[in-house]
C-alpha cells in the first residue's frame, strides 16, 4: 500500500521527491539537456525524464545520487507495436533507465480492445521486471471518463506502478479532477503522476491533495523556489 501524502506537513525535501523534472522537449539541446540533469541534481528530486537518446547521459551525470533516471516508451502517441515497445524498454534499462513512462495504445483503448491493451502493458512490465517500474500514460484529453476508469483498470491488471495523465504533447493535460477519478479507480499499491500543465506550486500542492504522488513538471525550479519563499525553505506548509 502506498501511503498518501500529507500535503501541509511536506517539506521541501518531500515536495521536491514527488517531481519527475521533464526534459522530452524534441528541440533540447544536447547541452540543455545536461543543464537540466543537473538542475534535477542540484533540487534532488524524484527522477529526470528525459528521451531514450539521453538515458545514457543521465544515467552517467546522475551516478551516486538517489535522483532516478526516467525516460519514455512508445512516446508520444503510443502506437508502436507492442514488440518495439519492449525492445525500447529493455533497451532503455541496459542504458540506466529505472523508470520507464510507457504511452498507451490510445485508439486501441477507444476501441475497446481490452485485451491489446492489457497485454501492450504487460508485456513491457513483464520485460523489465526487477530492474525498472512502468507508469502508463493514459493521455487523458482524448479519453471520456468510462474510457479513463477503464485504462487505469486495465493498467493495474498489467502490473503497472504508476497511472500517468499526458504525455505533455495533447491538446490539454492534467486536471484535479482526472487525478480524483483516477485515484478512485485503481487500488492503494498504485500511484498515480499528473502531468502536462503543472507550473505553479498551487497547481502543484492541488494536484497532490487530490491524490498524486508523482508530478510530471519542466517548472521544477520555479515551483520548488515558490515554496521556500513561501514557506521558509523546509519549514511545514501551515494552515
Amino acid at each position: 500500500m502506498i501511503a498518501s501524502l500529507d500535503v501541509r506537513s511536506l517539506t521541501l525535501e518531500q515536495l521536491a521527491k514527488t517531481i519527475d523534472h521533464s526534459l522530452l522537449r524534441p528541440e533540447l539541446t544536447d547541452e540543455e539537456v545536461r543543464a537540466g540533469i543537473e538542475l534535477a541534481k542540484r533540487y534532488g528530486v524524484a527522477a529526470v525524464c528525459v528521451k531514450p537518446c539521453h538515458v545514457r547521459m543521465a544515467a552517467e551525470l546522475l551516478a551516486g545520487t538517489d535522483v532516478k533516471v526516467c525516460t519514455v516508451i512508445g512516446f508520444p502517441h503510443g502506437s508502436q507495436t507492442t514488440a518495439v515497445k519492449v525492445y525500447e524498454a529493455q533497451e532503455a534499462v541496459a542504458n540506466g533507465a529505472t523508470e520507464l513512462d510507457m504511452v498507451i495504445n490510445i485508439g486501441k483503448l477507444r476501441s475497446g480492445d481490452d485485451e491489446y491493451v492489457l497485454h501492450d502493458i504487460r508485456a513491457v512490465v513483464e520485460a523489465v521486471r526487477g530492474q525498472a517500474i512502468v507508469k502508463v500514460i493514459l493521455e487523458n484529453a482524448y479519453l471520456t471518463d468510462e474510457q479513463k476508469v477503464r485504462g487505469c483498470r486495465l493498467a493495474e491488471a498489467a502490473g503497472a506502478a504508476f497511472v500517468k495523465t499526458s504525455t505533455g504533447f495533447a491538446p490539454s493535460g492534467c486536471t484535479v479532477e482526472d487525478i480524483r477519478l483516477m485515484r478512485a479507480a485503481v487500488g492503494p499499491h498504485v500511484q498515480i503522476k499528473a502531468a502536462h500543465g503543472i507550473r505553479t506550486l498551487e497547481q502543484a500542492m492541488a494536484v497532490l491533495e487530490a491524490g498524486a504522488t508523482r508530478i510530471g513538471a519542466t517548472a521544477t525550479a520555479q515551483i520548488l523556489e515558490a515554496f521556500k519563499a513561501r514557506q521558509g525553505g523546509t519549514s511545514p506548509i501551515s494552515g
